[in-house]
C-alpha cells in the first residue's frame, strides 16, 4: 500500500529528526566542493574533489555538499566519483526549485542508500531577489517552493530548503517560507547570510525569532550558512550555535565567493577550546584539520595566509626572544593549544633580529653544536646585524658557532 509506506517513511524521518534535536550535538556540513569551489581561481577537477571528500570523511563531517549537477557535466562526474569514494557522510546535491534540477540530483546520486543521499533546494526570498531575480510575488514564491519540495519527496527522504538571502528577508515572510517548506516535506531548513552582513547579536536574535515564529519547526533541523564579508563568519556561526542551530555549513580554509565562507576548521577549534559555551565538536577528529587545510590549498591553488588561524605558517612559529624562551620552558606559555591537537607543524623558533640567545643555543644543540651562553650571545649579535631579508640557514649558524 503506497499510502502506508509513505506514512511509515514520514514517521521514521520524524523520529530521526527528533533524535538529532534531542542529542544537542552540532553537525558539520562541508560545502568546500560546491560553494567553496565557486571562488574565482579555485576550480577543482572531479578526481581532486573525490580526494578531498575522502579526507572530509576521515575528519568526520556529517554531510558533504557534493555539487550542483544541473550546472555542468563536470559536477555530475565529480558527484559520481565522490559517491563511490565515501560511504559515511550524507551526500547532498544543490538544486534550484525546478523539477529538472531535482531529477539531475537524483540521477547523480543513483545507487546511494536513501538515508545517505539528499537534495538541497534553494531560491532567493528577499525583496531584492523576488523583484529582480525571480520577478514573483510572495504567494508565487511560496507555490514555487512547496511544489518543488513535494516533487522532491518522490525521490528523496533527506530534503533541505535553503532560502537565499535569508538575512535580508522580512521575518514574517521568512517564517512563512519555512512553515510551508516543512509542511511540504523539508527535513532541514537553512538560514543563509548570503552577502555576509550580520553581526553575532543580530544572528542570535534572528534565529531565536525564527524558532519562535515557525510553529512546526520541531519537525525539521535548523542549519546555518554564513559568508565572511565583514570578517564575522566564525563569530556568527558560534552565535548561531548558541541560538540553537543543529547544522553548521562551512568550507575548509573559508574559501568561497567574495571574502569567502566561514572556515570549518576555525569553528571546530573555537568549539573545542570553549566547550562550555558551544559544546565540543566530538564527532570530528581535530588532528585531521591541519593536513586537510593543506590539501585543499594544494589542490585549489589558493594559498593559506601565514597568519591564518590553525593552518597558517606562523601559527606555531615565533621570532620574539621572550616568547621563544617561554616556549622552550613550556609550550603552553605562549600557545592556546598544542600543534598535535590539530595535526599542525611542530613549534618553530625563527632566528632573527628579535630572537634571544636561548633560541640560538637550542637550535645549535639540535644541530649537534653545544655552545656556552657567551657563544650563543655572540652568534645572536651577528644575526641581528644581518641585512633585512637574510635567511639564517643551519649551515651559516653552525659556521658562526665555530668562529
Amino acid at each position: 500500500m503506497p499510502w502506508l509506506r509513505k506514512k511509515l517513511k514520514t514517521a521514521i524521518k520524524r523520529q530521526i529528526i527528533k533524535h538529532h534535536r534531542r542529542a544537542g550535538r552540532v553537525m558539520f556540513s562541508d560545502t568546500t566542493l560546491r560553494d567553496g569551489e565557486q571562488m574565482p581561481g579555485a576550480t577543482l577537477e572531479p578526481h581532486e574533489k573525490a580526494r578531498i571528500a575522502v579526507a572530509l570523511e576521515e575528519l568526520g563531517v556529517h554531510s558533504i555538499d557534493a555539487g550542483f549537477p544541473a550546472s555542468s557535466p563536470a559536477d555530475v562526474e565529480a558527484i559520481r566519483l565522490i559517491n563511490a569514494a565515501v560511504s559515511k557522510p550524507v551526500l547532498t546535491c544543490l538544486a534550484r526549485t525546478l523539477k529538472g534540477d531535482i531529477d539531475a540530483a537524483d540521477e547523480a546520486l543513483a545507487g546511494r542508500i536513501t538515508r545517505k543521499r539528499g537534495v538541497s533546494l534553494f531560491c532567493g526570498v528577499s525583496p531584492i531577489h523576488r523583484q529582480h531575480k525571480h520577478q514573483k510575488s510572495t504567494s508565487e514564491m511560496l507555490t514555487m517552493i512547496t511544489d518543488a519540495i513535494q516533487y522532491a519527496t518522490s525521490k528523496f527522504d533527506v530534503i533541505a530548503f535553503g532560502p537565499e538571502d535569508s538575512s535580508r528577508t522580512e521575518m514574517d515572510f521568512l517564517c512563512q517560507c519555512y512553515k510551508e517548506a516543512i509542511d511540504a516535506g523539508a527535513s532541514t531548513i537553512g538560514f543563509a547570510d548570503t552577502v555576509g552582513i550580520l553581526t553575532p547579536d543580530k544572528t542570535y536574535d534572528m534565529l531565536r525569532r525564527i524558532q519562535d515564529g515557525v510553529p512546526n519547526i520541531e519537525k525539521a533541523l535548523l542549519a546555518i550558512h554564513f559568508h565572511n564579508d565583514l570578517g564575522l563568519g566564525v563569530a556568527n556561526n558560534l552565535a548561531g550555535i548558541q541560538a540553537g542551530a543543529h547544522v553548521v555549513q562551512c568550507t575548509i580554509n573559508g574559501i568561497g565567493e567574495r571574502a569567502g565562507n566561514t572556515a570549518l576548521e576555525e569553528v571546530a577549534l573555537a568549539m573545542a577550546m570553549n566547550p562550555d559555551e558551544f559544546g565540543a565538536p566530538d564527532t570530528l577528529d581535530l588532528s585531521k584539520l591541519g593536513p586537510l587545510c593543506k590539501l585543499v590549498a594544494e589542490l585549489t591553488g589558493v594559498p593559506i595566509p601565514v597568519n591564518k588561524p590553525l593552518a597558517g605558517a606562523n601559527v606555531f612559529a615565533t621570532e620574539a626572544g621572550v616568547h621563544q624562551d617561554g616556549l622552550l620552558k613550556n609550550p603552553d606559555t605562549y600557545l592556546p593549544y598544542r600543534p598535535e591537537l590539530v595535526g599542525g607543524d611542530p613549534i618553530r623558533l625563527v632566528l632573527g633580529r628579535h630572537s634571544g640567545r636561548r633560541a640560538v643555543a637550542s637550535r645549535l644543540a639540535e644541530l649537534g653544536a653545544t655552545v656556552s651562553d657567551e657563544q650563543a650571545l655572540a652568534v645572536l649579535e651577528r644575526i641581528k646585524r644581518l641585512p633585512k631579508g637574510s635567511e639564517v640557514t643551519d649551515a651559516w649558524l653552525v659556521e658562526q658557532a665555530r668562529n
